[in-house]
Protein backbone atom coordinates (compact mmCIF):
# COMPACT_ATOMS: atom_id res chain seq x y z
CA UNK A 1 0.00 0.00 0.00
CA UNK A 2 2.14 3.32 -1.20
CA UNK A 3 2.05 5.83 1.71
CA UNK A 4 1.59 8.38 -0.36
CA UNK A 5 -2.46 7.69 -0.63
CA UNK A 6 -5.36 6.95 2.08
CA UNK A 7 -4.81 9.20 5.14
CA UNK A 8 -8.17 7.94 6.49
CA UNK A 9 -5.58 5.74 7.67
CA UNK A 10 -5.17 7.85 10.54
CA UNK A 11 -8.31 8.11 11.90
CA UNK A 12 -7.27 6.79 14.82
CA UNK A 13 -4.14 8.23 15.16
CA UNK A 14 -1.50 9.83 13.14
CA UNK A 15 0.65 9.09 15.61
CA UNK A 16 3.49 11.43 16.34
CA UNK A 17 6.91 9.62 17.42
CA UNK A 18 9.43 11.21 19.19
CA UNK A 19 12.14 12.11 15.59
CA UNK A 20 9.77 11.75 13.49
CA UNK A 21 6.15 11.07 12.49
CA UNK A 22 4.47 8.11 11.03
CA UNK A 23 0.87 7.53 9.70
CA UNK A 24 -0.78 4.08 10.62
CA UNK A 25 -3.23 3.31 8.18
CA UNK A 26 -6.18 2.54 9.83
CA UNK A 27 -6.75 -1.13 8.10
CA UNK A 28 -3.34 -1.76 10.67
CA UNK A 29 -4.86 0.38 13.61
CA UNK A 30 -7.38 -2.00 12.91
CA UNK A 31 -5.25 -5.16 12.90
CA UNK A 32 -3.78 -3.67 16.37
CA UNK A 33 -7.08 -3.29 17.68
CA UNK A 34 -9.12 -6.38 16.08
CA UNK A 35 -5.70 -8.29 14.65
CA UNK A 36 -4.42 -8.07 18.25
CA UNK A 37 -7.38 -8.50 20.10
CA UNK A 38 -8.32 -11.01 17.38
CA UNK A 39 -4.85 -12.50 17.70
CA UNK A 40 -3.23 -12.53 21.10
CA UNK A 41 -6.41 -11.54 22.82
CA UNK A 42 -7.85 -15.22 21.62
CA UNK A 43 -6.32 -16.23 24.49
CA UNK A 44 -7.92 -15.44 27.77
CA UNK A 45 -5.96 -13.13 29.17
CA UNK A 46 -6.64 -13.95 32.70
CA UNK A 47 -5.03 -17.43 31.50
CA UNK A 48 -2.17 -15.78 30.05
CA UNK A 49 -1.15 -14.23 33.64
CA UNK A 50 -2.06 -10.43 33.23
CA UNK A 51 -1.81 -9.30 36.57
CA UNK A 52 -3.20 -5.67 37.72
CA UNK A 53 -2.59 -3.60 40.67
CA UNK A 54 -3.06 0.24 41.33
CA UNK A 55 -0.37 1.98 42.90
CA UNK A 56 -1.80 4.46 46.17
CA UNK A 57 -0.96 7.47 44.46
CA UNK A 58 -3.76 5.85 41.62
CA UNK A 59 -1.05 5.07 38.92
CA UNK A 60 -2.23 1.91 37.51
CA UNK A 61 -0.24 -1.06 36.58
CA UNK A 62 -0.31 -4.03 33.83
CA UNK A 63 2.02 -6.64 33.35
CA UNK A 64 2.03 -9.36 31.36
CA UNK A 65 4.19 -12.45 31.79
CA UNK A 66 5.79 -13.37 27.89
CA UNK A 67 8.71 -15.91 28.24
CA UNK A 68 9.05 -16.88 25.10
CA UNK A 69 12.58 -14.22 24.84
CA UNK A 70 14.31 -12.59 27.49
CA UNK A 71 13.10 -9.15 26.86
CA UNK A 72 10.69 -6.57 28.23
CA UNK A 73 8.55 -4.04 26.73
CA UNK A 74 8.03 -0.97 29.45
CA UNK A 75 5.05 1.39 28.02
CA UNK A 76 3.72 4.33 30.01
CA UNK A 77 0.27 5.73 28.94
CA UNK A 78 -0.94 9.18 29.75
CA UNK A 79 -4.47 9.75 29.26
CA UNK A 80 -4.26 13.02 27.27
CA UNK A 81 -4.17 13.47 23.35
CA UNK A 82 -5.18 15.48 20.46
CA UNK A 83 -9.34 14.94 21.23
CA UNK A 84 -8.52 16.65 25.41
CA UNK A 85 -7.36 19.99 23.38
CA UNK A 86 -9.33 23.26 22.31
CA UNK A 87 -8.94 25.85 20.29
CA UNK A 88 -5.02 28.18 20.35
CA UNK A 89 -3.54 25.24 21.90
CA UNK A 90 -4.09 22.02 19.41
CA UNK A 91 -0.62 20.19 18.55
CA UNK A 92 0.33 20.88 22.68
CA UNK A 93 -0.36 17.56 23.31
CA UNK A 94 2.86 15.87 20.25
CA UNK A 95 5.04 18.96 21.18
CA UNK A 96 5.16 18.11 24.61
CA UNK A 97 5.73 14.55 23.66
CA UNK A 98 8.80 15.41 21.79
CA UNK A 99 9.86 17.68 25.08
CA UNK A 100 9.69 14.82 27.05
CA UNK A 101 13.05 13.43 25.73
CA UNK A 102 15.10 17.02 26.59
CA UNK A 103 15.98 17.04 30.32
CA UNK A 104 15.24 17.04 33.54
CA UNK A 105 16.19 17.88 37.30
CA UNK A 106 18.59 14.69 37.01
CA UNK A 107 19.41 14.44 33.20
CA UNK A 108 19.95 16.79 31.14
CA UNK A 109 18.68 16.57 27.45
CA UNK A 110 20.09 13.51 25.30
CA UNK A 111 20.67 11.84 28.71
CA UNK A 112 17.41 9.84 28.83
CA UNK A 113 18.05 7.91 25.11
CA UNK A 114 21.85 8.07 26.17
CA UNK A 115 21.10 5.86 28.64
CA UNK A 116 18.63 3.53 27.31
CA UNK A 117 21.10 2.65 24.19
CA UNK A 118 23.94 2.20 26.73
CA UNK A 119 21.83 -0.35 28.08
CA UNK A 120 21.13 -2.14 24.89
CA UNK A 121 17.41 -0.45 24.69
CA UNK A 122 15.17 1.00 22.25
CA UNK A 123 12.74 4.01 22.88
CA UNK A 124 10.39 6.01 21.35
CA UNK A 125 6.75 7.60 21.84
CA UNK A 126 3.45 8.42 19.93
CA UNK A 127 0.92 11.04 19.96
CA UNK A 128 -2.59 10.03 19.17
CA UNK A 129 -6.03 11.68 19.81
CA UNK A 130 -6.96 9.80 23.10
CA UNK A 131 -3.76 9.65 24.79
CA UNK A 132 0.22 9.99 24.90
CA UNK A 133 2.73 6.91 25.14
CA UNK A 134 5.90 6.36 25.97
CA UNK A 135 7.99 2.67 25.19
CA UNK A 136 11.30 1.39 25.95
CA UNK A 137 12.26 -2.66 24.51
CA UNK A 138 15.63 -3.81 26.88
CA UNK A 139 16.51 -7.04 28.40
CA UNK A 140 14.28 -7.84 31.05
CA UNK A 141 17.27 -7.62 33.39
CA UNK A 142 17.51 -4.21 32.84
CA UNK A 143 13.91 -3.30 33.22
CA UNK A 144 14.20 -0.86 36.57
CA UNK A 145 16.76 1.47 34.26
CA UNK A 146 13.42 2.05 32.25
CA UNK A 147 11.77 2.48 35.18
CA UNK A 148 13.92 5.36 36.77
CA UNK A 149 13.90 7.62 33.88
CA UNK A 150 9.97 7.21 32.99
CA UNK A 151 9.35 8.05 36.81
CA UNK A 152 11.95 11.02 36.52
CA UNK A 153 10.47 12.69 33.43
CA UNK A 154 7.01 12.27 34.88
CA UNK A 155 7.02 14.90 37.29
CA UNK A 156 10.37 16.51 37.16
CA UNK A 157 10.43 17.67 32.98
CA UNK A 158 12.60 20.90 32.46
CA UNK A 159 11.09 22.23 29.67
CA UNK A 160 13.50 24.45 28.84
CA UNK A 161 12.48 27.82 26.44
CA UNK A 162 15.76 26.93 24.18
CA UNK A 163 14.81 23.63 23.74
CA UNK A 164 11.42 24.10 23.03
CA UNK A 165 11.92 27.01 20.81
CA UNK A 166 14.22 24.18 18.78
CA UNK A 167 11.81 21.67 19.00
CA UNK A 168 8.88 23.44 18.07
CA UNK A 169 10.31 24.09 14.99
CA UNK A 170 10.90 20.50 14.32
CA UNK A 171 6.86 19.94 14.58
CA UNK A 172 6.45 22.55 12.05
CA UNK A 173 8.74 21.14 9.55
CA UNK A 174 7.43 17.76 10.28
CA UNK A 175 3.84 18.89 9.50
CA UNK A 176 4.59 20.86 6.36
CA UNK A 177 6.51 17.41 5.07
CA UNK A 178 3.76 15.14 6.26
CA UNK A 179 0.18 17.26 6.26
CA UNK A 180 0.51 20.41 3.68
CA UNK A 181 2.81 19.35 1.60
CA UNK A 182 0.64 15.80 0.72
CA UNK A 183 -2.21 16.14 -0.93
CA UNK A 184 -3.89 13.62 0.79
CA UNK A 185 -3.38 13.81 3.97
CA UNK A 186 -4.03 17.86 3.56
CA UNK A 187 -7.54 16.63 2.27
CA UNK A 188 -8.20 14.00 5.29
CA UNK A 189 -7.28 17.05 7.44
CA UNK A 190 -9.66 19.33 6.05
CA UNK A 191 -12.49 16.18 5.84
CA UNK A 192 -12.16 15.96 9.27
CA UNK A 193 -12.20 19.75 10.45
CA UNK A 194 -15.11 19.83 7.85
CA UNK A 195 -16.85 16.97 8.94
CA UNK A 196 -17.00 17.33 13.09
CA UNK A 197 -18.34 20.43 14.20
CA UNK A 198 -18.20 20.11 18.17
CA UNK A 199 -16.56 16.85 18.68
CA UNK A 200 -12.16 17.26 19.33
CA UNK A 201 -11.78 14.44 17.24
CA UNK A 202 -11.86 17.87 14.40
CA UNK A 203 -8.31 18.28 15.69
CA UNK A 204 -5.37 16.92 14.20
CA UNK A 205 -2.91 15.52 16.33
CA UNK A 206 0.22 17.74 14.82
CA UNK A 207 -1.87 21.10 15.20
CA UNK A 208 -2.90 23.76 13.29
CA UNK A 209 0.05 25.77 11.91
CA UNK A 210 -1.42 28.75 13.52
CA UNK A 211 -1.71 27.04 16.87
CA UNK A 212 2.13 25.82 16.14
CA UNK A 213 3.02 29.55 14.90
CA UNK A 214 1.77 30.90 18.75
CA UNK A 215 2.50 28.36 21.05
CA UNK A 216 4.28 29.36 24.28
CA UNK A 217 6.71 27.34 26.42
CA UNK A 218 4.20 28.45 29.04
CA UNK A 219 1.75 26.45 27.02
CA UNK A 220 3.47 22.99 27.93
CA UNK A 221 4.01 23.22 31.06
CA UNK A 222 0.73 24.12 32.17
CA UNK A 223 -0.25 20.85 29.65
CA UNK A 224 2.78 19.15 31.80
CA UNK A 225 1.38 19.87 35.21
CA UNK A 226 -2.04 18.91 34.71
CA UNK A 227 -2.37 15.39 32.63
CA UNK A 228 1.53 14.35 33.35
CA UNK A 229 0.74 12.83 37.13
CA UNK A 230 0.98 9.17 38.17
CA UNK A 231 -2.95 8.87 38.78
CA UNK A 232 -3.47 9.84 35.22
CA UNK A 233 -0.90 7.13 33.77
CA UNK A 234 -1.16 3.46 33.12
CA UNK A 235 2.27 1.35 33.35
CA UNK A 236 2.20 -1.10 31.08
CA UNK A 237 4.70 -4.29 30.97
CA UNK A 238 4.44 -7.37 29.02
CA UNK A 239 8.39 -9.76 28.64
CA UNK A 240 10.22 -12.57 30.78
CA UNK A 241 9.03 -10.95 33.83
CA UNK A 242 7.39 -11.80 36.89
CA UNK A 243 4.40 -9.69 38.19
CA UNK A 244 5.52 -9.47 41.76
CA UNK A 245 8.61 -8.10 41.07
CA UNK A 246 7.48 -5.85 38.25
CA UNK A 247 4.73 -4.46 40.74
CA UNK A 248 7.56 -4.23 43.53
CA UNK A 249 9.83 -2.08 41.45
CA UNK A 250 7.00 -0.13 40.01
CA UNK A 251 5.99 1.14 43.96
CA UNK A 252 9.65 2.02 44.45
CA UNK A 253 10.14 4.37 41.60
CA UNK A 254 6.60 5.20 41.05
CA UNK A 255 5.08 5.18 44.04
CA UNK A 256 6.26 8.17 45.83
CA UNK A 257 5.38 10.43 42.99
CA UNK A 258 2.57 12.79 44.03
CA UNK A 259 -0.96 12.60 42.33
CA UNK A 260 -2.48 16.00 40.87
CA UNK A 261 -6.44 16.95 40.62
CA UNK A 262 -6.93 15.51 37.27
CA UNK A 263 -10.20 17.50 36.07
CA UNK A 264 -11.78 14.92 33.02
CA UNK A 265 -12.68 17.26 30.28
CA UNK A 266 -15.51 18.88 29.02
CA UNK A 267 -18.02 16.47 26.67
CA UNK A 268 -17.63 18.97 23.51
CA UNK A 269 -20.31 16.35 22.37
CA UNK A 270 -21.16 16.12 18.66
CA UNK A 271 -24.59 17.78 17.27
CA UNK A 272 -26.87 15.43 15.10
CA UNK A 273 -25.99 16.28 11.77
CA UNK A 274 -28.72 17.56 9.72
CA UNK A 275 -27.62 16.54 5.99
CA UNK A 276 -24.51 15.48 4.10
CA UNK A 277 -21.82 17.52 3.99
CA UNK A 278 -19.81 18.28 1.01
CA UNK A 279 -15.96 20.06 0.57
CA UNK A 280 -13.37 20.50 -1.65
CA UNK A 281 -9.99 21.39 -1.45
CA UNK A 282 -8.01 22.69 -4.06
CA UNK A 283 -4.46 21.87 -4.39
CA UNK A 284 -1.54 20.91 -6.76
CA UNK A 285 -1.64 16.93 -7.01
CA UNK A 286 -0.70 14.41 -9.71
CA UNK A 287 -4.71 12.82 -9.06
CA UNK A 288 -8.09 13.53 -7.39
CA UNK A 289 -8.89 11.41 -4.56
CA UNK A 290 -12.01 11.45 -2.49
CA UNK A 291 -12.94 10.97 1.42
CA UNK A 292 -16.14 9.86 2.70
CA UNK A 293 -17.11 9.19 6.15
CA UNK A 294 -20.41 8.10 8.26
CA UNK A 295 -20.95 8.84 12.18
CA UNK A 296 -21.04 6.18 13.76
CA UNK A 297 -20.66 4.90 17.48
CA UNK A 298 -17.93 2.78 19.78
CA UNK A 299 -18.27 0.60 22.41
CA UNK A 300 -19.51 1.67 25.15
CA UNK A 301 -21.42 4.40 23.67
CA UNK A 302 -24.26 2.76 21.19
CA UNK A 303 -27.46 2.27 21.37
CA UNK A 304 -27.11 -1.57 21.92
CA UNK A 305 -24.12 -3.15 22.99
CA UNK A 306 -23.59 -5.35 19.47
CA UNK A 307 -23.72 -2.40 17.01
CA UNK A 308 -20.30 -1.65 17.51
CA UNK A 309 -18.93 -5.12 16.39
CA UNK A 310 -21.72 -5.16 13.41
CA UNK A 311 -19.80 -1.80 12.33
CA UNK A 312 -16.79 -3.82 12.52
CA UNK A 313 -17.35 -6.60 11.03
CA UNK A 314 -18.95 -4.65 7.81
CA UNK A 315 -15.92 -2.48 7.64
CA UNK A 316 -13.96 -6.48 7.13
CA UNK A 317 -16.63 -7.18 4.57
CA UNK A 318 -15.53 -4.15 2.75
CA UNK A 319 -11.91 -4.12 3.21
CA UNK A 320 -10.93 -7.73 4.82
CA UNK A 321 -8.28 -8.00 2.62
CA UNK A 322 -8.36 -8.95 -1.61
CA UNK A 323 -11.21 -11.03 -1.31
CA UNK A 324 -13.19 -8.44 0.09
CA UNK A 325 -15.96 -6.39 -1.87
CA UNK A 326 -14.39 -3.04 -2.72
CA UNK A 327 -11.10 -4.77 -3.87
CA UNK A 328 -13.34 -7.01 -6.14
CA UNK A 329 -16.05 -4.56 -6.82
CA UNK A 330 -14.21 -1.12 -7.71
CA UNK A 331 -10.10 -2.22 -8.68
CA UNK A 332 -9.97 -5.28 -10.09
CA UNK A 333 -13.84 -5.80 -11.19
CA UNK A 334 -14.79 -2.18 -12.77
CA UNK A 335 -11.01 -0.73 -12.45
CA UNK A 336 -13.16 2.51 -11.25
CA UNK A 337 -10.49 2.82 -9.07
CA UNK A 338 -6.62 1.82 -8.52
CA UNK A 339 -7.08 1.99 -4.83
CA UNK A 340 -10.02 1.80 -2.39
CA UNK A 341 -10.15 1.44 1.40
CA UNK A 342 -12.73 1.62 4.37
CA UNK A 343 -12.07 2.07 8.15
CA UNK A 344 -13.55 1.78 10.98
CA UNK A 345 -12.57 1.71 15.17
CA UNK A 346 -14.54 0.47 17.73
CA UNK A 347 -12.78 1.52 20.24
CA UNK A 348 -12.08 5.41 21.23
CA UNK A 349 -13.00 7.60 23.87
CA UNK A 350 -15.51 9.90 21.40
CA UNK A 351 -17.71 8.87 18.19
CA UNK A 352 -16.04 8.60 15.25
CA UNK A 353 -16.66 7.79 11.67
CA UNK A 354 -16.75 4.60 9.20
CA UNK A 355 -14.94 5.97 6.53
CA UNK A 356 -14.30 5.23 2.94
CA UNK A 357 -12.19 6.81 0.55
CA UNK A 358 -10.47 6.33 -2.78
CA UNK A 359 -8.55 7.24 -5.80
CA UNK A 360 -10.18 7.17 -8.82
CA UNK A 361 -8.42 5.00 -12.17
CA UNK A 362 -6.79 7.57 -15.03
CA UNK A 363 -10.12 7.52 -17.07
CA UNK A 364 -13.03 7.72 -13.84
CA UNK A 365 -14.12 10.78 -12.41
CA UNK A 366 -14.75 11.06 -8.56
CA UNK A 367 -18.58 11.30 -9.12
CA UNK A 368 -18.52 7.94 -10.71
CA UNK A 369 -16.41 6.60 -7.91
CA UNK A 370 -18.47 8.26 -5.28
CA UNK A 371 -21.45 6.50 -7.13
CA UNK A 372 -20.03 3.23 -6.40
CA UNK A 373 -18.57 3.61 -3.04
CA UNK A 374 -22.50 4.42 -2.00
CA UNK A 375 -23.74 1.85 -4.11
CA UNK A 376 -21.63 -0.65 -1.64
CA UNK A 377 -22.75 0.78 1.14
CA UNK A 378 -26.49 0.58 -0.09
CA UNK A 379 -26.18 -2.98 -0.64
CA UNK A 380 -25.81 -3.15 3.04
CA UNK A 381 -29.09 -2.38 3.52
CA UNK A 382 -31.36 -4.20 1.32
CA UNK A 383 -28.79 -7.76 0.90
CA UNK A 384 -27.61 -9.48 3.36
CA UNK A 385 -24.22 -10.42 3.34
CA UNK A 386 -23.94 -13.89 1.64
CA UNK A 387 -23.33 -16.25 4.24
CA UNK A 388 -19.71 -17.12 2.09
CA UNK A 389 -18.47 -13.64 2.84
CA UNK A 390 -19.34 -13.92 6.66
CA UNK A 391 -17.40 -17.16 6.53
CA UNK A 392 -14.44 -15.48 5.52
CA UNK A 393 -14.66 -12.70 7.71
CA UNK A 394 -15.16 -15.64 10.49
CA UNK A 395 -11.97 -17.21 9.34
CA UNK A 396 -9.94 -14.74 9.44
CA UNK A 397 -10.81 -13.84 12.96
CA UNK A 398 -9.88 -17.43 13.70
CA UNK A 399 -6.72 -17.40 11.68
CA UNK A 400 -5.83 -14.70 13.79
CA UNK A 401 -4.66 -16.84 16.07
CA UNK A 402 -1.35 -17.13 14.70
CA UNK A 403 -0.50 -13.73 15.38
CA UNK A 404 -0.80 -15.56 19.15
CA UNK A 405 2.95 -15.20 19.13
CA UNK A 406 3.20 -11.62 18.01
CA UNK A 407 5.54 -9.10 19.62
CA UNK A 408 5.89 -7.86 23.30
CA UNK A 409 5.24 -4.54 22.22
CA UNK A 410 1.90 -4.77 20.57
CA UNK A 411 1.00 -7.17 23.06
CA UNK A 412 1.93 -4.41 25.70
CA UNK A 413 0.14 -1.88 23.19
CA UNK A 414 -3.05 -3.59 23.19
CA UNK A 415 -3.30 -3.53 26.83
CA UNK A 416 -2.51 0.27 27.16
CA UNK A 417 -4.73 1.37 24.73
CA UNK A 418 -7.83 -0.56 25.77
CA UNK A 419 -7.46 0.80 29.17
CA UNK A 420 -6.39 4.49 28.13
CA UNK A 421 -9.66 5.15 26.03
CA UNK A 422 -11.46 4.14 29.10
CA UNK A 423 -12.25 -0.06 28.12
CA UNK A 424 -11.02 -2.22 30.61
CA UNK A 425 -8.76 -4.55 29.22
CA UNK A 426 -10.65 -7.31 30.22
CA UNK A 427 -12.96 -6.73 27.51
CA UNK A 428 -10.32 -8.36 25.37
CA UNK A 429 -11.52 -11.41 26.74
CA UNK A 430 -14.88 -11.34 24.66
CA UNK A 431 -13.87 -9.54 21.83
CA UNK A 432 -13.51 -12.36 19.57
CA UNK A 433 -16.58 -13.93 20.54
CA UNK A 434 -18.20 -10.70 19.97
CA UNK A 435 -17.19 -10.33 16.66
CA UNK A 436 -18.30 -13.77 16.07
CA UNK A 437 -21.59 -13.57 17.15
CA UNK A 438 -22.61 -10.94 14.27
CA UNK A 439 -25.09 -12.06 12.23
CA UNK A 440 -25.69 -10.91 8.98
CA UNK A 441 -28.97 -9.38 9.84
CA UNK A 442 -27.65 -6.96 12.56
CA UNK A 443 -24.85 -5.90 9.62
CA UNK A 444 -27.91 -4.88 7.81
CA UNK A 445 -29.46 -3.23 10.71
CA UNK A 446 -26.43 -0.63 11.35
CA UNK A 447 -25.95 -0.46 7.71
CA UNK A 448 -30.20 1.03 7.73
CA UNK A 449 -29.37 3.15 10.86
CA UNK A 450 -25.89 4.64 10.77
CA UNK A 451 -24.88 4.79 7.14
CA UNK A 452 -27.71 7.22 6.07
CA UNK A 453 -27.36 10.66 4.39
CA UNK A 454 -27.62 12.68 7.20
CA UNK A 455 -24.57 11.16 8.60
CA UNK A 456 -22.88 11.81 5.43
CA UNK A 457 -19.68 13.85 5.03
CA UNK A 458 -17.79 13.73 2.01
CA UNK A 459 -14.47 15.42 0.73
CA UNK A 460 -13.04 15.67 -3.15
CA UNK A 461 -9.90 16.78 -3.74
CA UNK A 462 -9.53 18.43 -6.73
CA UNK A 463 -5.89 18.66 -8.35
CA UNK A 464 -4.14 21.76 -9.97
CA UNK A 465 -1.12 21.95 -11.79
CA UNK A 466 2.18 20.86 -10.14
CA UNK A 467 4.37 23.92 -9.09
CA UNK A 468 1.24 26.37 -10.95
CA UNK A 469 -0.96 27.03 -7.77
CA UNK A 470 -3.97 29.11 -9.09
CA UNK A 471 -5.31 30.06 -5.25
CA UNK A 472 -2.01 31.11 -2.75
CA UNK A 473 -2.85 31.69 1.19
CA UNK A 474 -2.68 35.19 2.27
CA UNK A 475 -2.70 36.71 5.32
CA UNK A 476 -5.32 35.68 8.11
CA UNK A 477 -6.20 32.69 6.05
CA UNK A 478 -8.05 34.03 3.44
CA UNK A 479 -7.05 33.04 -0.57
CA UNK A 480 -7.47 35.31 -3.29
CA UNK A 481 -7.03 34.58 -6.93
CA UNK A 482 -3.77 34.82 -8.31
Amino acid sequence: MASERMPVIIEDAILQCHGSIYKERMYLMRRLITGLVLSALCVSYAQAGVVEQQLDNGMKVIVKQDRRAPIAVSQVWYKVGSSYEFGGITGVSHVLEHMMFKGTKNHPPGEFSRIIAANGGDENAFTGRDYTAYFQTMASDRLEVSFELEADRMRNLLLLPEEFAKEVEVVKEERRMRTEDKPQSLTYERFLAGAYESSPNRNPVIGWMADLDSMQVEDLQVWYRKWYAPNNATLVVVGDVEPDKVIALAQRHFGPLKPEQVARPKPRMEPAQRGTKRFTVKVPAKQPYMVLGYKTPVVGKADEAWEPYALEMLAYVLDGGSSARLSNNLIRGSKLAVAADASYSAFSRLPGMLVMDAVPAPDTTVDVVEKALLKEVERFKTELVSEDEMERVRNQIIAAKVYEKDSVFYQAMLLGQLETVGLDWRLADDYVDHLKAVTAEQIRQVAQKYLVEDNLSVAVLEPLPLGDSLVKPVGKGIAHAH
